[in-house]
């Protein structure tokens, strides 16, 4: 008996030096996909599961790629903008669900996010980066098929129908945001506690990271002078749209990619606009949203729930939600207002 207890005490002792001996690490992966670089950061104990879990985070960002691009001609997103103008195209249950989301958050923003602008788009030289000074007519012709409200969505039969010719979908302002959702749930359901997954402007936390109780995310300078802000997230997610990334200029002025729905035009004054929400396809959709809307009507409909922070282009000064200290600390320096 004494002889088993020694036996059992010295393999607990030897599990518990196993266990000491795994030191924490950082690892970080990145990857180009749905347009951008996609960086997937984990921390953790045990190595095989955190390589293990970045690969999966990636999986998710393959598939929404496949599922939800427009510059994919295999996607089924294009399978839909070609046909669903003359019938009724079933669709998987994740683009169902993007797009159910995309027109309850039209419906909430007066259409200020609106994912039927893929035709204003194209005729600004925006889908392909390659942008371009359109003629009035062809910005009339291409706004005439923007409007959320000619898509149709039928529940029962998961199907999606267009009510009107020369209706298209773009999914650019939300689909990165969803595909952040889905590596982070993938990354939970393999055991990963502790984590930040980032694609382009938009990002997602759980947990801590190693050296601190929030996240430090560092704000891209839209004067491309260097001085990037930083943000301490502590929790859920962060997107930023602004207009320094797709942009051209013509005599003297910034024309960037973000566009008013109602006007067909690109919205002026505003550098970028930072939004914090829950999740991340909710933090995407509505950076874009705001920053149409503009800094008085979004802070004063959204600023209470939501953490939204604007930078102006005359001189980058700052406006901030009363909910932006929720989940992130925005900085605070000599150039906010």
């Amino acid at each position: 008996m004494i002889r088993q207890f020694v036996l059992v005490w010295m393999l607990w002792a030897l599990a518990l030096d196993a266990v000491a001996g795994q030191s924490a690490e950082t690892i970080r992966r990145s990857q180009p996909v749905m347009g951008t670089f996609v960086t997937v950061t984990l921390h953790g104990s045990n190595h095989a599961l955190l390589e293990q879990a970045a690969t999966a985070a990636f999986e998710e960002f393959h598939d929404v790629d496949l599922r939800m691009s427009l510059h994919r001609p295999d996607s089924e997103l294009n399978y839909v903008n070609a046909t669903a103008s003359h019938q009724p195209v079933p669709i998987s249950t994740d683009l169902f669900g993007v797009i159910a989301a995309s027109l309850e958050i039209a419906q909430r923003t007066d259409g200020a996010f609106d994912i039927t602008t893929a035709p204003l788009s194209q005729v600004w030289g925006f889908t392909w980066k390659n942008g371009r000074w359109p003629s009035k007519a062809q910005v009339r012709t291409a706004l005439a098929s923007v409007d959320y409200r000619w898509i149709q969505l039928d529940p029962t039969n998961h199907s999606i129908r267009f009510l009107k010719p020369g209706v298209k979908i773009d999914l650019g302002g939300i689909a990165k945001g969803y595909a952040v959702d889905r590596a982070i749930a993938r990354l939970r359901s393999l055991g990963i506690s502790n984590a930040m997954v980032k694609a382009g402007g938009d990002l997602r936390v759980i947990g801590t990271p190693p050296d601190g109780e929030s996240w430090e995310i560092w704000l891209e300078d839209p004067r491309k002078q260097g001085l990037r802000d930083p943000i301490q997230l502590r929790k859920g997610a962060l997107s930023t749209s602004g207009n320094y990334e797709n942009f051209f200029m013509r005599h003297g002025r910034r024309y960037g990619h973000i566009l008013d729905p109602h006007s067909g035009w690109p919205v002026h004054g505003i550098a970028d606009c930072t939004v914090t929400a829950p999740t991340s396809m909710e933090a995407d959709a509505m950076a874009t949203a705001c920053y149409v809307l503009g800094s008085q009507k979004s802070l004063s409909r959204f600023g209470k729930r939501l953490g939204i922070r604007f930078r102006f282009t005359e001189n980058i000064s700052f406006r901030c939600s009363a909910a932006s200290d929720r989940s992130a600390l925005f900085p605070k320096s000599s150039r906010h207002n």
